[in-house]
C-alpha cells in the first residue's frame, strides 16, 4: 500500500477518532503557559497538565498530529540536519493519548492493529522492545497480540547503579510522573546495515524506531520512592515522516512526497540539477521551521526562540548561496510549504505575507549586515544631538545587526563623537537578563533563588575569618536552620570565600563551629549582593549561629596564579598581534586557565611562541602586583582594559602588573608576577568567527607539562634510537622512507592484483547462459579485492563474478554483476547467501556486495555453491 503523507495523518486521525478518541488540533509551536520549554517537541506537551490532574478537559482519549521543533535547548541537532536520513528542525509528531481511561492492553492493541490492519505493514517485519521487567506488557505482547518471544526485545537500565535510567523508561523530570514504555521497530531489510535495539549494531540504519508507547503508570519522589498512580495514563508518539518512508517504500525521510516536492522546488528555483545535493535538503528542512515558526508568531531575534529562529533562516540562506543563489531567495520557497502542507495547516496560506515578509526581510538584512549598520550609524551623526552617541544606538548597531562595539567607537572617534557606554550597559544588562531566562528553558524550575542580603567580601586580606550566619537556604526556600547531612547554601554577613565572578570559580573549604567542621564548602556563588556558600553540613546551623571561614589556601593559591596569568596574557596579545585583540571571555581553575579573545586568524607557532616568551619575561621580572579602588572614569583614564559591555560599579578595582597590564578586576591575585612560577601555552583554536581561544597552565601544573614533554620525546628518542636533539632529522628521513615503501608496496599490489586477475579468466563458466567466475584469490590485499573485480568485470563484458580471499582466521568476500545482469541477478543476495555459510554477514548493492566471515575453512565449499545458486536465478 503507497499512501502520501497528507492521507497518512488524515488516516492515523480517523483510525483513533472511531476508537472514540477526540480529534485535537496541533498546538502551537510555542508551549502556553510552560516556562520549561523553548518549543513544543512532543505530542504530549499541551497535555501535560492532563496527565499530572491540574486540568480536566470533556474527554479522556485525544489524538493529534502535532507540529514540533527539536532546535535549541537540550533538544538540538542542527548541524545534523540535510546530512542524516532523520534529522530535522521540525517534524510532525502522530500521537494517542488516555487521561485514566484505557492502559497497556488496548494502548498497544490499538498501535498493532493500526500499523498491521490499517497500513497492512507485513508483521514479519516489526519487533518490539519493553522496559526488562515489564512483564505485564511481555504477557499482552505474547499472548494477546502474538508476537514471538524472540521478537519482543527487554531493554534494561543503561548501568546497575542508574536505576529506571533506560530507553524505555520515560519520565517527565527527577521526579513527577514516569512509567515504562514500549517501542515497534520496523526492518528496513538485509540491505541497511544495523542490527536489532540491545545489540551491538542497534545505532545502523536497518531496524528504526517507528512508534513509542509510554505507560503513565508511577509517580516518583525526591527519595526515589515510586507510587502507583490512580490513574494510569498513556503517551503514545509516532513521527509521521518516519511511517511515510515505509509506506512509500523509501529508506530516508528526505525520500518521502513532501521533501521530494521542496526539494523540486528549490532546484528549480536555484537552476540545481543534482537533486541529491545534501543543501537542497537544509533548504527544504528549514523552510518548515522557519514558516511554521513564524506563522505561529515567533520572530527573528538575538534572544530565546527569535534567536534560534535567527539562526535557521541564516542557515538555509548560506546553504542557498553555495548553491549559487546571488540574491533572496528563501522566502519564495514558501509558497512551495503551502501547497504541500496548507491544506493539513490552513492556517499557512493565512499568514502568507507575513511569513514572507519577515524571511525576505531578515535575508535581505543578513546580507547587507555591514552596509546597513554604517548606514545607520552615519545617518545618526547627521541628526546628533550633541556629541555623544546614544547607547541604544550603540546597542541596536551590536545586537540587531551584528555591527561591532569597536568599530562604532571607531568610527565615532573618527568624527569627533564619543560613545554612550552607561547607556549601552544598561541595554546589555537587560540582554542578559532575557538571557537567563531564556536559558532556564529545560530546567525544572520556574522561580530563581533570590535574596535581599548583603556580604562583605574580606577575602583579598584574609583567607580565614569569622562571622555570623545571616541567611540558609535549603531546596530554594529561607529557613531558620538545618540538620546535619543536608546539602544547603549558607550565607554569612562577611566572607573570605570568592564567589564565582569574571570567569574565576568560586572558593571552595570548610565552615567551623566551636572548632569543629560543621559545614564542607563545595562551591562558593553569587546570588545577587550576597556570596552564598555551597555545600553540606556536618553539624546543625542556625541563623545567628558564629563561624569560622577557612578558605582551601592551596586551590585559592593556584587559581591567583592563573587569574595573574589570564592579565599578562590579555596584554601579550595585544603587543604581539595588534590592538584589535579584546577579552571575549575566560575561565581560571586551580588546574588551568582559558582566555577568549577577538582574532581574524589562527595564530602561527611563532606568535605563541612569541606571546608565551612575553608572558614568561614578565613573570620573571618579578613586578609587584598593585591594587587601587578607583572612580570608573579615573581608572579608564589611568589607561585601564574594561571589558566593554561589562557592568561595573562606579568605584573599581584597578588592578596593575608593573606598566605591562593594568585591568579592572574584582579577582584574587598573586603578590608579585614572580610567584606565577612559570606559564605554558597548550592550545590555541578558534571557537566563533573571529574569536580565538588559548589554554594555559601555570606553576606546577606548567612544570608538570613540560616534564610530561619531556617524557615524550625521551620514550620517541630511545625508540628511535637517536637523542633529543636528532629526533626531527630522524623522524623525517622514517617517514621518506616509508613514503617509499608504502608506493612501492602499493605498486606491486596492483601488479598483483592485476595479474591474479588475468589468471582467473581461464576459470570462467557458463551457467544457462551467464558467464560466472567464482574463485579464490590469494597474493594480495583485502583492499585490492575491489579494483580486481573492476578490471575483472571489464574484461568478463557481462557476467557474474565472486572472489574470496582467505586469511588466518577470516574470510573475505565480494560479488559483481555486470549492469545488464542486475535485474534478475542481485549481488547483494548472492553475498549474503555466500556469508552465511562462511560464518559472517553481509550486503549491498544489486551490482557489488562486500561480506565477512568467520571460518575459512568453509570457503571453497561456498564458492563451489554459486554455480548452483545462480543456476535458480539465470
Amino acid at each position: 500500500m503507497t499512501m502520501t503523507t497528507a492521507e497518512l495523518r488524515q488516516t492515523f486521525l480517523n483510525f483513533f477518532a472511531q476508537q472514540n478518541h477526540q480529534i485535537v488540533d496541533s498546538s502551537s509551536l510555542v508551549p502556553a503557559d510552560d516556562p520549561t520549554l523553548l518549543f513544543t517537541n512532543a505530542g504530549m506537551n499541551q497535555f501535560k497538565d492532563c496527565f499530572l490532574g491540574a486540568e480536566k478537559r470533556s474527554y479522556t482519549r485525544a489524538t493529534t498530529s502535532q507540529k514540533c521543533v527539536r532546535a535549541g535547548g537540550k533538544h538540538n541537532d542542527l548541524e545534523n540536519v540535510g546530512y542524516t536520513a532523520r534529522h530535522h528542525t521540525f517534524f510532525e509528531m502522530l500521537g494517542n493519548f488516555s487521561f485514566g481511561d484505557y492502559f497497556k492492553e488496548e494502548a498497544i492493541s490499538f498501535a498493532w492493529q493500526f500499523l498491521t490492519q490499517e497500513l497492512k505493514l507485513p508483521k514479519e517485519k516489526l519487533c518490539v522492545t519493553i522496559y526488562h521487567n515489564d512483564e505485564e506488557a511481555f504477557e499482552i505482547w505474547n499472548k494477546k497480540i502474538g508476537v514471538a518471544a524472540e521478537d519482543i526485545i527487554r531493554i534494561g537500565d543503561k548501568s546497575p547503579d542508574k536505576k529506571y535510567e533506560s530507553d524505555n523508561f520515560w519520565a517527565m523530570g527527577d521526579t513527577g510522573p514516569c512509567g515504562p514504555c514500549t517501542e515497534i521497530f520496523y526492518d528496513h531489510g538485509e540491505s541497511h546495515w544495523g542490527g536489532r535495539p540491545g545489540t551491538p549494531e542497534e545505532d545502523g540504519d536497518r531496524f528504526i524506531e517507528i512508534w513509542n508507547v509510554v505507560f503513565m503508570q508511577f509517580n516518583r519522589y525526591a527519595d526515589g520512592t515510586m507510587e502507583p498512580l490512580p490513574k494510569p495514563s498513556v503517551d503514545t508518539g509516532m513521527g509521521i515522516e518516519r511511517i511515510s518512508a515505509i509506506m512509500q517504500g523509501v529508506h530516508s525521510n528526505y525520500e518521502i512526497d513532501i521533501f521530494q516536492n521542496l526539494i523540486k522546488y528549490v532546484a528549480q528555483l536555484l537552476n540545481v540539477t543534482d537533486l541529491d545535493n545534501k543543501s537542497l535538503r537544509v533548504i527544504a528542512d528549514h523552510i518548515r521551521s522557519c514558516g511554521f515558526l513564524i506563522a505561529d508568531g515567533v520572530m527573528p531575534s538575538n534572544e530565546g526562540r527569535g534567536y534560534v529562529l535567527r539562526r535557521i533562516i541564516r542557515r538555509a540562506i548560506r546553504h542557498g548561496n553555495q548553491l549559487g543563489a546571488n540574491e533572496v531567495f528563501f522566502y519564495k520557497v514558501y509558497q512551495a510549504l503551502i501547497e504541500q502542507m496548507g491544506q493539513a495547516y490552513p492556517y499557512l496560506e493565512q499568514q502568507k505575507v507575513v511569513v514572507e515578509r519577515v524571511l525576505k526581510s531578515e535575508e535581505e538584512q543578513f546580507l547587507k549586515t555591514l552596509d546597513r549598520g554604517l548606514n545607520i550609524l552615519n545617518d545618526a551623526l547627521k541628526t546628533l544631538d550633541g556629541e555623544v552617541i546614544p547607547g541604544d544606538l550603540v546597542f541596536k548597531l551590536y545586537d540587531t545587526y551584528g555591527f561591532p562595539v569597536d568599530l562604532t567607537n571607531d568610527v565615532a572617534r573618527e568624527n569627533n563623537y564619543s560613545i554612550d557606554e552607561a547607556g549601552f550597559e544598561a541595554c546589555m544588562a537587560e540582554q542578559r537578563k532575557r538571557a537567563q531566562q531564556a536559558s532556564n528553558f529545560g530546567v525544572d524550575y520556574n522561580d530563581a533563588i533570590s535574596t535581599d542580603t548583603q556580604s562583605s567580601f574580606t577575602g583579598y586580606e584574609l583567607e580565614q575569618d569569622q562571622s555570623k550566619v545571616s541567611e540558609i537556604i535549603l531546596d530554594g526556600k529561607q529557613v531558620d536552620s538545618v540538620e546535619a547531612g543536608t546539602d544547603a547554601l549558607v550565607i554569612l554577613e562577611n566572607t573570605p570565600f570568592y564567589a564565582e565572578s569574571g570567569g574565576q570559580v568560586g572558593d571552595t573549604g570548610r565552615l567551623t563551629l566551636d572548632g569543629q567542621d560543621a559545614f564542607e564548602v563545595s562551591d562558593t556563588v553569587k546570588i545577587g549582593d550576597a556570596f552564598a556558600h555551597k555545600g553540606q553540613t556536618k553539624l546543625k546551623l542556625s541563623i545567628g549561629s558564629t563561624l569560622g571561614a577557612e578558605v582551601d589556601s592551596d586551590r585559592r593559591q593556584a587559581i591567583k596564579l592563573n587569574h595573574s596569568a589570564t592579565h599578562l596574557l590579555h596584554s601579550a596579545l595585544r603587543l604581539v598581534l595588534g590592538e584589535h585583540v579584546s577579552q571575549k571571555g575566560s575561565l581560571v581553575q586551580p588546574d588551568k586557565l582559558r582566555f577568549d579573545f577577538s582574532h581574524f586568524e589562527g595564530m602561527t607557532a611563532a606568535e605563541l611562541e612569541k606571546v608565551e616568551s612575553l608572558v614568561n619575561e614578565k613573570i620573571r621580572q618579578n613586578n609587584e602586583l598593585t591594587t587601587k579602588l578607583m572612580n570608573i572614569d579615573e581608572a579608564k583614564s589611568a589607561g585601564a582594559m574594561a571589558l566593554f559591555g561589562e557592568k561595573y560599579d562606579d568605584e573599581v578595582r584597578v588592578v596593575s602588573m608593573g606598566e605591562f597590564s593594568t585591568e579592572l578586576c574584582g579577582g584574587t591575585h598573586v603578590q608579585r608576577t614572580g610567584d606565577i612560577g612559570f606559564f605554558k601555552i597548550t592550545s590555541e583554536a578558534g571557537i566563533a568567527a573571529g574569536v580565538r581561544r588559548i589554554e594555559a597552565v601555570t606553576g606546577q601544573a606548567a612544570y608538570n607539562a613540560v616534564k610530561q614533554a619531556e617524557q615524550s620525546i625521551g620514550e620517541l628518542a630511545a625508540l628511535l634510537k637517536s637523542d633529543s636533539a636528532s629526533i626531527a632529522d630522524k623522524l623525517r628521513a622514517l617517514i621518506d622512507k616509508n613514503k617509499s615503501l608504502e608506493k612501492a608496496n602499493q605498486q606491486l599490489q596492483d601488479k598483483l592484483s592485476s595479474q591474479a586477475g588475468s589468471d582467473l579468466l581461464s576459470k570462467v563458466v557458463e551457467v544457462n547462459g551467464v558467464k560466472l567466475l567464482a574463485a579464490e584469490i590469494s597474493g594480495v590485499e583485502a583492499k585490492a579485492l575491489r579494483g580486481t573485480l573492476d578490471q575483472l568485470k571489464q574484461k568478463v563484458g557481462s557476467g557474474v563474478i565472486v572472489l574470496g580471499l582467505k586469511g588466518e582466521d577470516k574470510v573475505n568476500l565480494i560479488a559483481g554483476v555486470t549492469a545488464d545482469l542486475t535485474a534478475k541477478v542481485k549481488a547483494g543476495e548472492l553475498v549474503s547467501n555466500l556469508a552465511q555459510q562462511v560464518g559472517g554477514k553481509g550486503g549491498g548493492r544489486p551490482d557489488m556486495a562486500q561480506a565477512g566471515g568467520s571460518q575459512p575453512e568453509n570457503l571453497a565449499k561456498a564458492l563451489e555453491s554459486v554455480s548452483s545458486w545462480l543456476a535458480t536465478k539465470a
